[in-house]
């Protein structure tokens, strides 16, 4: 984080606000002190001055009356000069000048001997010679000193005998004043400074504690949580304090409830069967899922930030109308190819709401229902394949009877061919609901298996003993082979038998005459027995390998029904090896043969249920 700069932080503007508070209140005590200081100097000057003046004005005021004779004339002129003195000698006042003037105007005494004799034209001294008592006038002279003069008539009553004038500098007034006012000043300067460190210490106590929740809320935001902020007291900085500790505490706890959920659905996401795929509001891609990538074999990188409509390659104006809430939930069946096969997915559309703030997205769910969907091809197969073999036979008994019941009968020779025909077709009807049946009981596993101990060498051998007729018959060679050490096996031989007997068929039927059967055993594995039926007959298509177990598929449906067949052999042959705990699988190639291999574990329990 960005460090603040001092005058941008909060410490620094607490101080200004404190140091301008104070600077505020002593300006305006300064101004009030200065101003009352300077009102009451002034003020005691200028009544000391005017007290000085009216005493003097009182007592020259008998050196005025001119009552004195002539023959004391001379003593006259001795009393102005006595008054002379006394003005010079008891009256001096610094920076001041006295002046006794006559009626006249004119000076008869002064304690500046330079103005004596002079005529003095103030107009403070004509207002006072009219009998005016209050003659005063403040004003500054050409060097800038402030002086002030006074005036006061002299004499009693209506007549005027003459006045006193005083002019005094104010200067020493104002010096003591401009002392004061340094003086505050001085003080003014020496309370800022100490209200400025007060302030630092004062403030760091607010500050500090606010850093250190920043410092913390900062070590919260990058994942430290395992700092507490210090709590140094119970004001409302320390109860802040103690609550950011109790937030940081419930945040530690919330994101880790969190985390484990979004571990949790993150782990769910990866490990669902279903794929699941998140866009946003635009509707592009911004989650995929494992199984996702896996159905639409595509790759994150190369599909986050697509259009989902692109990705699905389903219409664009589907996904419009479930971001604009026009369809909620909708359901697709898409077919994405995978080699030479295809599989079908079903999509399940899902708006995202945000409280507030309405659709945010859609989630799209992808079910892979190939399995589902072979399933229900199979069971309509299997229910048109039993449907159809049962009402074959049972339309050709049907039509032989009904020819017998129009006369057939009465002709011995065509009675007897249709009714070993009807037999034949009956009996075809009782193994096709026999296999059915056999079927059933290994699905529900309600067969019991007994299990004895049988020579491998010996059961293979009877198996060809009886096909032996059929063998010779058609000239086909049967060849055996048992690996050393391939002796006894635990195991149901009567159901084994069955899918020997089955694969053996199979290699007749499909193998033309003068072919090769071989029949072998060998271990593969210390606890597995592999044994193959092989033949050099017609083969199966490619195409047909994957399906050749499943049931009442026939490469050739006719040619299979002409010998015979259910359609349910190898199905039934695969049930049996899985019950003994085996594998069975062919090989073929068309034109050169088929060779079926199936496993069987050497140890097995006595008796196991299917």
């Amino acid at each position: 984080m960005k460090g603040i700069r001092f005058f941008q932080s909060i410490q620094a503007k607490l101080i200004i606000v404190y140091v301008l508070l104070i600077l505020i209140a002593m300006q305006l005590i300064g101004v009030y002190f200065y101003k009352t200081v300077e009102t009451y100097f002034k003020n005691d000057f200028l009544v000391s001055r005017n007290s000085q003046v009216t005493l003097l004005a009182g007592f020259v005021g008998s050196y005025l009356t001119g009552d004195q004779d002539s023959k004391n004339a001379a003593e006259g002129k001795k009393t102005y000069a006595d008054l002379n003195e006394f003005v010079s000698n008891l009256f001096s006042i610094n920076n001041a000048e006295i002046q006794i003037i006559d009626a006249n105007g004119n000076v008869i005494s002064t304690s500046v001997p330079n103005h004596l004799k002079q005529k003095n034209t103030q107009p403070e001294v004509i207002r006072a010679l009219q009998g005016i008592k209050d003659n005063q006038r403040i004003f500054t002279d050409e060097d800038g000193y402030r002086k002030v003069i006074i005036a006061k008539p002299v004499g009693s009553g209506a007549r005027v005998l003459g006045a006193v004038y005083l002019i005094a500098s104010m200067e020493d007034v104002y010096k003591t004043i401009r002392s004061i006012n340094r003086i505050l000043i001085s003080g003014t300067l020496i309370a800022l400074g100490l209200t400025a460190i007060l302030g630092v210490i004062l403030t760091s106590t607010i500050t500090n504690p606010i850093k250190e929740i920043t410092k913390q809320a900062t070590a919260v935001a990058e994942g430290n949580f395992d700092q507490q902020v210090i709590i140094q007291g119970t004001d409302e900085i320390g109860q802040l304090g103690h609550t950011f500790n109790f937030m940081m505490n419930r945040l530690r706890e919330a994101l880790s409830l969190n985390e484990e959920e979004k571990e949790k659905l993150a782990s769910i996401l990866t490990n669902m069967n279903d794929g699941v795929i998140a866009t946003d509001d635009k509707g592009h891609v911004i989650v995929l899922n494992r199984r996702a990538k896996q159905i639409l074999q595509a790759e994150e990188e190369t599909t986050i930030g697509l259009d989902i409509s692109k990705v699905l390659g389903i219409p664009d104006e589907t996904i419009q109308g479930l971001l604009q809430g026009e369809v909620r939930t909708t359901l697709l069946n898409i077919e994405l190819p995978d080699d030479d096969e295809q599989f079908s997915v079903r999509i399940t559309f899902t708006p995202i709401h945000r409280r507030g703030e309405g659709q945010s997205g859609i989630i799209a769910v992808l079910q892979d229902v190939t399995d589902q969907e072979k399933l229900e091809q199979a069971r309509r197969e299997f229910v048109a394949n039993v449907s159809h073999e049962l009402r074959t036979p049972l339309t050709t008994i049907k039509s032989y009877l009904e020819a017998l019941d129009d006369g057939a009968i009465e002709e011995p020779q065509l009675a007897s061919r249709f009714i070993s025909v009807t037999r034949s077709e009956t009996e075809r009807m009782i193994r096709l609901v026999t296999d059915l049946l056999h079927l059933s009981r290994l699905d529900s596993k309600q067969s019991m298996m007994s299990k004895s101990t049988t020579l491998v060498s010996e059961m293979l051998e009877e198996v060809a003993d009886r096909f032996s007729f059929q063998l010779q018959q058609r000239k086909i060679e049967i060849v055996i082979r048992v690996e050393k050490g391939v002796t006894g096996l635990l195991l149901d031989r009567d159901k084994i038998d069955q899918v020997l007997d089955n694969l053996v068929s199979n290699a007749i039927k499909y193998t033309g005459d003068e072919g090769a059967i071989r029949l072998e055993a060998r271990k593969i594995e210390k606890d597995m027995l592999e044994i193959s039926v092989q033949d050099n007959g017609i083969g199966i298509p490619k195409k047909d390998l994957t399906r050749i177990f499943d049931r009442f598929y026939r490469v050739d449906k006719a040619r299979s029904r002409n010998m015979g067949g259910t359609g349910l052999g190898l199905s039934i042959a695969r049930e049996i090896v899985k019950a003994h705990g085996g594998t069975i699988s062919l090989e073929s190639e068309l034109g050169q043969g088929t060779r079926v291999v199936f496993t069987l574990p050497i140890q097995q329990e006595e008796e196991d249920e299917l």
